[in-house]
């Protein structure tokens, strides 16, 4: 088989599953394993996929970069409040306990709701950890919400505290529930986001919680970013807005997630 035919038969594996391994392409085509090394590495350089341990990705699929909160704020904005109702939902009105939401636009949604959220006996009020400067602007005011904003540097492009000031903070906390935000939800690679700082703080928020979940639009899903924060089975819940791919679904499964498409 010519080289060309090989790389075409890689395209379309790639573009049809998103990843192929190099033992895979290796069995399928009959050739050595050092042949389709030596053909990923040149699709690497022409730019059709992003070299991987044990073979490659899509391209478009490979470290997903960050955009700032601007920009993501007008992005699947639906999706991100049919996913906020139904995490509201785990905080009915005779919730007394405490919950961490973490900086993001989905996230920023279901402190949206949570302003008009009402506990079932007056004098209640519902303990709100966060590191967002915009989630603790819009619930500072809530009398219903024992606010607490955890210290740390700001991050201009998420507005989210975060350093070794927030981790530390975050340990003096033991949250009922954890609502967390990801740029990558993979069955390969965990719950991703691109900044290391970010993915500390969120590591301790998943870390330090009674019941982590995961807020994931399907855009997110099949993703990797640069930094893992949590592996799979470190979470329980999965809120997201469409039927879960296959792959992923299977090691969510695996890892004993429960799954919710709102």
């Amino acid at each position: 088989m010519y080289a060309t035919e090989r790389h075409e038969h890689i395209t379309s594996r790639v573009k049809t599953s998103g990843r192929v391994s190099v033992a895979d392409v290796s069995r399928e085509l009959g050739v050595t394993a050092e042949t389709i090394r030596r053909d990923l590495d040149q699709l690497e350089t022409s730019g059709v996929l992003r070299r991987v341990h044990g073979g490659a990705v899509s391209a478009a699929r490979a470290s997903v970069a960050e955009a700032s909160l601007a920009d993501r704020q007008g992005q699947r904005s639906d999706a991100k409040a049919t996913i906020a109702r139904a995490a509201l939902r785990l905080i009915p009105s005779t919730f007394s306990g405490s919950i961490v939401i973490d900086a993001g636009t989905t996230t920023a949604h279901l402190a949206d709701l949570l302003v008009t959220w009402r506990p079932a006996t007056a004098g209640q009020t519902l303990t709100v950890i966060t590191n967002s400067v915009p989630i603790a602007a819009t619930l500072h005011h809530c009398d219903h919400v024992e606010l607490h904003l955890l210290g740390g540097r700001v991050r201009g492009i998420t507005s989210a505290a975060v350093g070794s000031t927030t981790v530390d903070e975050l340990g003096r906390f033991r949250p009922d529930i954890a609502f967390v935000g990801a740029n990558g939800v993979s069955a390969d690679f965990g719950l991703s986001t691109p900044d290391e700082l970010e993915g500390a703080v969120k590591s301790a928020i998943v870390r330090g919680s009674r019941r982590a979940v995961v807020l994931a639009d399907a855009a997110k899903l099949g993703e990797e970013a640069l930094i893992r924060f949590a592996a799979l089975d470190e979470i329980d819940t999965v809120i997201t807005d469409e039927v879960v791919p296959t792959t992923l679904g299977d090691a969510l499964e695996a890892a004993g997630v429960e799954v919710v498409v709102a």
